[in-house]
């Protein structure tokens, strides 16, 4: 299987060539030229594998080029490993995403069992043990670059920490994430992690992201790689999850359901879009957003209008606090019958701080074809749905499942089964938990007392060249 560029104009490449980048060289993300399809047997014969056998299957169908043995082995010590024991779910258990039923036809697929807490912890996990994978075969070296808003970054970190040839710069808003979420980042001591606070919010980081991967010649001699949902391999990752929702939620391969996820940078939700042009039997996407509703406001009207950071929002859904959706162009190369010069027209105005409109275009007619929702979430409608589901339920979610859930609900379809994708433990945001319940949530013994733990991070403006100029003091030459 080949990978080709959202837009146009960079060479195609395999699984392993593109695994260790981010952006394409022409500025777009990576897909397949085209999606693998899943057959109807293919479906029988998946519906009971165990998590990592289920991995396997998926991910076979797009790391082509890496030997099955070799595939295998890998996906095996990422998804029977200790790291998904936190105390809801047994390490070994053939479920390590089980679906909690909250009431008839409605479920929350825990996603959150990983050392951060964070549903991206399944995904990175895998990446991290691909990277070294790759890398041990052409005696290489990594530096990772990323930008996060609360949970990619402490996922990214755990999965490479102690790494052979990977070192991790990780920058974050200054300020911006919750205390746990910051503790878990800047308390990591290995000599490989280096945290970076950006004066500005979780764009201002992400575009500086950006500027560097676009700096074909410095990334090149900086070995610059990225873990932020752009990099394919993290994508390809989470697809997982939504073979494993649907196989749980129900009985036959003739059945539909409909998945609610808590969208900030599209990532998540892409990769459920991938699984339904696959072949899965998804009948709706539910996309919600917290106040930052750029994604919700295109869904409504068929306008992409992101917002500048001065008008980004910060919330108690922080992780969400975005309003430029990096994963967002991957859709639209699909929506836009996978024209690049499409694409490129289209962020050519937003790279230069517009926006672009589908309404009045037959691209308005394609969208339903999609089968996507969406609805916003508001402070005030997370802590409803929070002390809702424990009064009701006695189960605690955090804020950004909140919003899935009240969203879920009020767009699916009444015929269809609803699965929402948990988003992180509510340790992670305790203060708003706090102010929800008036308690505190429980969180596992091993994170006790992670705020007070020493902490390590860089401090710096939201500038490109004192970026550069800090991982070129850090990187041996």
């Amino acid at each position: 299987m080949k990978y080709i560029s959202t837009r146009g104009n960079a060479p195609a490449k395999t699984f392993t060539e593109i695994l260790l980048g981010g952006l394409a060289p022409d500025g777009g993300l990576y897909l397949p030229e085209q999606y693998p399809q899943v057959t109807r047997a293919e479906l029988d014969a998946w519906r009971n594998l165990s998590y990592a056998d289920l991995a396997f299957a998926v991910l076979s169908k797009f790391a082509t080029d890496i030997p099955a043995v070799d595939l295998k082995a890998i996906v095996s010590k990422t998804y029977t490993a200790a790291v998904y024991s936190n105390g809801r779910v047994d390490s070994n258990a053939k479920d390590i995403t089980p679906l909690r039923k909250l009431s008839e036809g409605v479920y929350l697929q825990e996603l959150s069992n990983g050392p951060t807490l964070a549903f991206k912890d399944m995904a990175m996990q895998l990446l991290g043990n691909l990277f070294e994978y790759a890398l041990a075969k052409d005696h290489a070296e990594l530096n990772i670059l990323g930008a996060t808003s609360g949970d990619t970054g402490s996922a990214a970190e755990y999965a490479m920490r102690g790494k052979r040839g990977i070192r991790v710069f990780m920058l974050s808003p200054n300020g911006k994430m919750s205390s746990f979420q910051r503790a878990q980042m800047y308390s990591l001591q290995d000599p490989n992690i280096f945290n970076i606070a950006v004066n500005g919010m979780f764009d201002d980081a992400q575009d500086m992201v950006k500027a560097v991967s676009n700096d074909h010649a410095y990334k090149a001699a900086h070995k610059i790689g990225t873990v932020n949902s752009i990099n394919w391999g993290r994508v390809s990752a989470q697809i997982v999850y939504y073979f494993k929702g649907y196989f749980a939620a129900t009985k036959s391969n003739d059945e539909q359901v409909a998945f609610s996820v808590p969208s900030g940078n599209f990532g998540n939700i892409c990769a459920g879009h991938i699984a339904r042009m696959m072949g899965l039997p998804i009948g709706q996407l539910i996309l919600a957003t917290n106040e930052n509703d750029v994604l919700d406001e295109f869904f409504r009207t068929g306008v992409y209008r992101p917002r500048g950071t001065d008008h980004t929002y910060e919330t108690s859904s922080p992780s969400m606090d975005i309003s430029k959706a990096s994963n967002f162009e991957r859709f639209v190369f699909d929506l836009v019958g996978r024209d690049g010069a499409k694409v490129r027209e289209f962020w050519g105005k937003v790279d230069a701080g517009g926006a672009f409109d589908i309404k009045d275009s037959a691209y308005w007619n394609e969208l339903s074809k999609f089968h996507f929702s969406s609805g916003k979430s508001s402070h005030q409608d997370r802590l409803k749905t929070i002390r809702e589901v424990w009064e009701e339920y006695g189960v605690m979610i955090d804020t950004h499942t909140a919003d899935g859930l009240k969203v879920g609900l009020e767009q699916r379809r009444p015929s269809l089964p609803l699965i929402c994708l948990e988003t992180a433990l509510p340790a992670k945001f305790a203060e708003t938990i706090q102010e929800a319940l008036g308690r505190q949530p429980e969180r596992p013994a091993a994170l006790e007392g992670i705020e007070d733990l020493p902490q390590r991070c860089e401090v710096m403006d939201a500038d490109v060249a004192t970026l550069k100029a800090f991982i070129s003091a850090n990187v041996p030459r």
